[in-house]
């Protein structure tokens, strides 16, 4: 978990506990040690949070905070409620849930009428008919996006023809039901897309790779202008 995440997170449980609360108690429910709480409420009382207590009595976060007010208009609220539907009909699992987390945070600290708002846009995204399952390997890719690091792909192209290659993932874009992985190739040394359901073989190696000019999503983005 990250530490803004469970900064937020210390401070959820204390508003809802509306009591004093003991370090031992917020590490229980955030599954982490009584030290990180400890040091993660010290950084909240020196950035201004106004929480009163001591460590080994318990902590109290004041009547009157409340985490910072968010305003959103109504087609912003759409547009997030839209953007978890997609996530959830067309992304893997992994994604999905995640950006359902991210709306309930949301909700948990908008104002009542702002969260009901959220809960009804009758906006939906629905998987089309005959296009099979979210491809297996996309939430492997996305990790490895993240991380920078380096992926084996066994790959059948559209003439059938199989290739294996070490590939630098930069990006992932969905055509509907169909993904596509933007990556600079190293049997290549160019910039390929690999649709995501025809790669029969991943593996995500622990070699890693930087940033380097000419070879990043952006340089990609470039020359399919450039090539149009």
């Amino acid at each position: 978990m990250r530490r803004a995440e469970r900064l937020f997170r210390i401070l959820q449980h204390m508003r809802k506990s509306n009591r004093t609360v003991t370090a031992q108690e917020i590490a229980q429910s955030l599954e982490v040690s009584v030290r990180t709480i400890y040091r993660d409420i010290s950084h909240l009382i020196g950035s201004g949070v106004p929480i009163d207590g001591e460590a080994g009595v318990g902590y109290l976060l004041r009547d009157h905070h409340d985490l910072p007010p968010l305003t959103f208009t109504f087609e912003q609220l759409e547009a997030l409620a839209f953007g978890a539907k997609a996530a959830a009909m067309l992304a893997d699992d992994h994604l999905a849930t995640a950006a359902q987390s991210a709306l309930d945070k949301i909700e948990s600290v908008l104002p009542p009428e702002h969260a009901e708002r959220l809960r009804a846009v009758p906006l939906f995204a629905v998987r089309p008919a005959g296009s099979g399952q979210v491809p297996v390997h996309l939430s492997y890719i996305r990790e490895a996006i993240a991380a920078k690091r380096k992926l084996k792909l066994t790959y059948r192209s559209l003439s059938e023809h199989i290739t294996t290659r070490a590939v630098r993932p930069l990006g992932l874009t969905s055509f509907g039901a169909i993904w596509l992985a933007t990556g600079w190739c190293e049997m290549r040394d160019d910039f390929r897309n690999f649709r995501v359901d025809r790669i029969e073989g991943l593996q995500v190696l622990k070699a890693k790779f930087k940033d380097e000019p000419g070879k990043t999503m952006a340089d990609y983005f470039l020359a399919e202008r450039k090539g149009h």
